[in-house]
């Protein structure tokens, strides 16, 4: 039954036709997300229209988080299942997650000129973002070892220590004083952010997670060619 599940994944990630609707719908919301942040959302009242920033760099910030905790999700499964298709799946997840994780990092320091008046500062989540950047990389610079086994064990055991930094990241706000304002979107209570500025991030977050998925398809494509080459259709 599992075997047959993941054939038709397989089958799915590899049609181009979803590659097709991928990019269209990224497109679609991309330019629905920068018409409604760059026109229609409001200036902060403190901040003025660097507050725009968000739009980029709470979007990039959730993906990056959620892709590694997918990741992680992933290696367990490659740990106490030796499963094949969670190793690729894994694999082909973690450049987009670095990407937007380097993205969140760079608008972050980029809002943090006007808003704080520093590019930088140890801050908590800052801080522990950083650190999801460093256990990124070691993930992908993991599956350089020549021994494809050892290297799917290796970075599965990278990425579930990694994720032992996701909940400081979350919680970060709430357990040291930091520079970062408390979450303000929340989903059992009341978020405290308005409509107008809520949507844009919505769009702009769905965009990146097309973007996500875009990444992912061509290089989960990359993998199985590889795999073919090498004669480890058997892992």
């Amino acid at each position: 039954m599992s075997f047959l599940i993941f054939e038709r994944l397989k089958s799915l990630f590899i049609s181009p036709k979803l590659r097709i609707l991928t990019m269209v719908s990224f497109v679609i919301f991309l330019t629905l997300g920068l018409f409604e942040s760059l026109l229609l959302s409001p200036k902060d009242y403190l901040q003025k229209d660097a507050v725009r920033i968000m739009y980029v760099h709470v979007p990039a910030a959730w993906i990056s988080l959620g892709i590694f905790s997918l990741i992680t999700f992933l290696s367990l499964g490659v740990i106490v299942f030796k499963n094949k298709h969670f190793v690729i799946f894994a694999k082909s997840l973690a450049p987009s997650g670095l990407v937007f994780n380097l993205i969140a990092l760079v608008t972050g320091s980029i809002w943090g000129k006007p808003t704080w008046g520093t590019w930088w500062a140890w801050d908590p989540r800052i801080t522990s973002m950083l650190l999801l950047f460093v256990f990124y990389l070691l993930y992908i610079i993991s599956w350089r070892i020549n021994d494809y086994k050892r290297a799917s064990t290796v970075s599965s055991y990278i990425a579930i220590i990694g994720f032992l930094n996701v909940p400081i990241i979350k919680f970060s706000v709430e357990w040291w004083a930091t520079l970062h304002q408390p979450s303000s979107i929340k989903i059992i209570s009341g978020s405290a952010i308005h409509s107008s500025m809520l949507i844009p991030l919505f769009l702009m977050t769905a965009a990146f997670a097309l973007f996500s998925m875009l990444i992912f398809l061509m290089k989960y494509n990359t993998e199985l060619i590889k795999i073919k080459n090498k004669g480890l259709e058997r892992l």
